[in-house]
């Protein structure tokens, strides 16, 4: 409900590319000082946010609340087979590779603890750490992507990382993964969030 003196400004836009949401929709409230929250609204996610807020906050917050969004959402999330990980890695490959990038087969494994994923390019096989699931799947796209590249380009030079930079998440995946590195190597980790 919205009270007279208290005007809503709502502006709708395209989500990031590998957000997981189809559309978004920014509603602005004068009554909201300081609080940001976002939910989903059938096939689109609404932002709620203060009306003074810079179009750059906007932005940012934006994003930090769709992350938020899919980490939420891939905790109650069934994790997909095998099957559901090829076929992503084959919609990644025609999104971002113009499908050049051909894997025989993609596969989660246990036995790979201190890496997060590999690829054999002889064989065409990508297999994905199970310490993958669960996490964001804007951060899996990621590794997949990483392995369906080295189907393309060996090694790490210049020009895989160019194939690379075409997924507009590769540095936040990236920050990501190094986060839950730093996080395993602390001597006490810190307990979990109660939200």
């Amino acid at each position: 409900m919205h009270r007279a003196g208290n005007p809503q400004r709502s502006t709708k836009s395209q989500p990031p590319s590998g957000s997981g949401a189809s559309a978004i929709e920014v509603r602005r409230s004068a009554r909201r000082r300081r609080t940001v929250s976002a939910y989903r609204e059938g096939d689109r996610t609404v932002v709620l946010i203060p009306a003074r807020m810079s179009e750059a906050e906007e932005k940012r917050w934006v994003t930090v609340m769709l992350d938020k969004l899919a980490a939420q959402e891939s905790k109650t999330k069934r994790v997909p087979g095998d099957t559901e990980l090829a076929e992503r890695a084959e919609q990644l490959s025609a999104q971002y590779f113009d499908g050049r990038a051909r894997p025989a087969s993609v596969r989660w494994v246990t036995n790979q603890n201190t890496r997060w994923g590999s690829c054999t390019p002889a064989e065409g096989s990508i297999r994905l750490s199970h310490r993958l699931q669960g996490m964001p799947e804007y951060v899996v796209d990621y590794v997949l992507l990483h392995e369906l590249a080295h189907l393309l380009v060996p090694g790490h030079g210049p020009r895989f990382w160019r194939l690379l930079d075409a997924y507009p998440r590769t540095e936040r995946a990236r920050g990501y993964l190094e986060g839950v590195v730093a996080a395993d190597r602390l001597p006490n980790p810190p307990p979990a969030r109660a939200d």
